[in-house]
């Protein structure tokens, strides 16, 4: 072998070389100065019942798109049915009472006393055409003075009589005293309060999504006693995902909220566009020194971005993910 072919065989090996040598390159190659790293982080909703009972279905399953609106769970709902129901009927009982006291006693009752009242009316003449007459005789020996007393007295007795009856009669048809129909009104709107808590404690035994988002997961199975207060199913909405990251002390003071972010994540080809919606007003770190220009470059500020729906919903908590800033 002469030195040409030596030469030419170092030629070919260097030209075969060179896009492997240039790959691991380019793979060691860390990420530049202006990228900074973070993390995916989902505010989870947790929903629960205020409400204990045993839960008897649960309706979604871990992973599952969930609508605002849509069933997630139901728990048993007997006792809250029968305090319900109970409440309903005390409502129509207290309205029964309420109008009975407006309308004043019953057509028969006043009818009798209509009728009374006529025979005091009866009574009241023919007393009165017997006082007349024996005051008439008065001075002859067909009467005496205490005759006509006597006339005078029932006179004045079947008098009385008329009042009384004319007063119990307009009374019947007055219905009860106005302080005791307040008190029967002021007892409906109690019990309508205590219906209206009762229906709501009842709708709280069954709980829907308060807005779309993915089933994060499950937290009881059917047939467990879930205490109240309990979440039994959590999820997350789109726009409750976000990006954090930490930018050092010389940088944080280039941004500010609102600027915009792109994030770069593994998967997925094109960088996505967020928004910087926080910036922590106080260092992640911070060293057990006076400060200094040295030990200033330690310190990090946390940041958060925000995204709009349809890109959030392309991120999934705990990924890792790269930030730089600008459009």
């Amino acid at each position: 072998m002469n030195g040409s072919d030596i030469t030419r065989r170092g030629a070919r090996v260097w030209y075969l070389g060179a896009p492997l040598i240039a790959a691991l390159v380019a793979g060691c190659t860390r990420p530049g100065p202006d990228r900074l790293q973070g993390y995916v982080e989902g505010e989870f909703v947790y929903v629960s019942s205020p409400i204990g009972g045993e839960l008897k279905s649960l309706r979604v399953e871990r992973g599952a798109l969930v609508k605002a609106g849509d069933p997630l769970f139901a728990l048993d709902t007997t006792a809250e049915k029968a305090a319900r129901d109970e409440a309903e009927r005390r409502v129509v009982q207290a309205r029964a009472t309420w109008e009975d006291l407006q309308k004043g006693r019953r057509p028969t009752e006043i009818e009798s006393l209509e009728a009374q009242l006529k025979q005091a009316k009866a009574a009241l003449e023919l007393s009165e055409v017997q006082l007349t007459r024996q005051e008439r005789l008065t001075g002859s020996l067909a009467t005496t003075a205490e005759d006509v007393q006597r006339a005078r007295a029932v006179r004045d007795q079947d008098r009385q009589r008329v009042a009384q009856l004319d007063a119990e009669l307009q009374t019947a048809r007055l219905g009860a005293r106005s302080d005791q129909i307040a008190a029967a009104e002021a007892n409906v709107h109690a019990l309508e309060a205590a219906l209206v808590k009762a229906e709501w404690e009842l709708a709280q035994k069954s709980q829907t999504a308060p807005q779309s988002g993915v089933v994060f997961d499950t937290l009881y199975r059917e047939g467990e006693w879930v205490a109240a207060g309990r979440p039994v199913v959590a999820f997350l909405p789109p726009q409750n995902v976000k990006v954090r990251a930490f930018v050092p002390e010389p940088r944080i003071g280039s941004v500010q909220l609102g600027d915009s972010a792109r994030i770069t994540v593994d998967g997925i080809p094109a960088p996505l566009a967020g928004k910087v919606s926080f910036i922590s007003p106080r260092a992640e770190f911070t060293p057990p020194v006076i400060y200094s220009r040295e030990s200033r470059s330690k310190l990090v500020f946390m940041i958060e971005i925000r995204f709009d729906r349809d890109i959030a919903a392309q991120l999934h908590p705990g990924q890792p993910v790269d930030v730089e800033f600008g459009p």
